[in-house]
């Protein structure tokens, strides 16, 4: 074996149903005291209980998807007139995302409390958005240096948003099965992800009131999001950052519906990996395997059922061409990319 792997230094902390006190914890342990409390209004309450032992100097709600630099800039001049000395973020991609923005011109150090299985926290990646571009980058500066994972705080997730979050989150794994930097840890990684996303998923829809499932499928939400982060960004997330910058298309759906069409793509051509994806999974394929899964957990089909434009096929064809990257097992062009568009709109069979 011949490769170099980089472990992102972060502390972890799962502790069900203790949130506050193990925020609070990890603040002390920074040694701040002036806390940035970033949550959305959706998230006001569970900002309140994660927040009760924390000195709060401001909190902060505009939070939108796809971070706009406006609303990203206004969040740091927030985040100075405050004199805060950490961020303290409560709730899914879009919040993480927000508190990036902030670190990444701050330095400001980010405690992640996530409430969906987006992965946001566990990666070093930032994105900003302006116009219709959506602008990725990767700087120490982003990665939180503490996450809480509280599966308590995902109860309230819908089952629909749980099923696209955690379908977003497969999404991170398998993209690491072939990501412009992937070694073999990424992929022990990715697989044990695949492994507990599948279980987690369909008894979060079993029984959403039932803590194990939401707690399996936290647990592979996070190794999904370190094995991607270590293999960096494959064609899957470079098409969903293109169509989410593009049409302002929800996340974790626009996620969930590419998934099967990339993994299609793909697979033939990465026998190796595919081959992983299919053991983790339990199935005779690696498609057979996703296929089953989105059957049993009824997900998103379709990205025109999410806004995006029947015209946006043809205009989304070249950004994406753009930013692919050059080892996609699949060599790319017009048609195929335009074809796995087309499909991934209507909602057809990736097959």
């Amino acid at each position: 074996m011949r490769f170099v792997h980089e472990t992102l230094p972060q502390r972890v902390v799962f502790a069900a149903g203790d949130a506050a006190a193990a925020t609070a914890a990890e603040v002390a342990v920074l040694g701040a005291s002036r806390a940035m409390l970033i949550a959305g209004k959706a998230e006001a309450a569970l900002a309140d209980e994660v927040g009760a032992g924390l000195s709060v100097a401001v909190r902060h709600d505009e939070v939108v998807m796809h971070v706009p630099a406006e609303v990203a800039e206004r969040a740091r001049v927030a985040a100075s007139a405050s004199g805060a000395d950490v961020l303290v973020c409560v709730g899914g991609g879009s919040t993480t995302g927000l508190a990036k923005a902030v670190a990444l011109t701050t330095g400001l150090p980010i405690v992640a409390v996530p409430t969906t299985y987006a992965g946001s926290e566990a990666t070093n990646v930032w994105g900003l958005t302006e116009g219709e571009v959506k602008t990725t980058g990767v700087d120490a500066r982003v990665l939180p240096r503490s996450i809480v994972y509280d599966a308590s705080l995902m109860l309230g997730l819908p089952v629909e948003m749980s099923v696209a979050s955690g379908l977003n989150a497969l999404a991170h794994c398998v993209d690491a099965m072939w990501g412009p930097r992937v070694d073999p840890i990424d992929q022990a990684l990715a697989g044990e992800g695949i492994r507990a996303l599948a279980g987690g998923l369909p008894a979060v829809v079993a029984d959403p009131a039932g803590l194990e499932g939401r707690e399996q499928t936290l647990y592979g939400a996070y190794l999904a999001a370190v094995a991607f982060a270590s293999a960096g960004s494959g064609l899957h997330h470079k098409i969903c950052h293109v169509l989410g910058g593009m049409f302002n298309l929800p996340h974790a759906q626009t996620h969930a519906v590419v998934l099967p069409h990339v993994l299609a793509l793909n697979a033939p051509n990465a026998p190796e990996a595919a081959g992983r994806i299919a053991a983790a999974f339990g199935s005779p394929t690696a498609t057979e395997g996703l296929r089953a899964l989105r059957a049993a957990l009824d997900a998103p089909r379709a990205l025109r059922d999410h806004g995006m434009p029947e015209s946006g096929i043809a205009k989304a064809v070249g950004p994406v061409l753009a930013a692919a990257p050059s080892n996609n097992p699949t060599p790319l062009d017009e048609e195929n990319v335009t074809t796995l568009l087309r499909a991934a709109w209507e909602g057809a069979d990736p097959s």
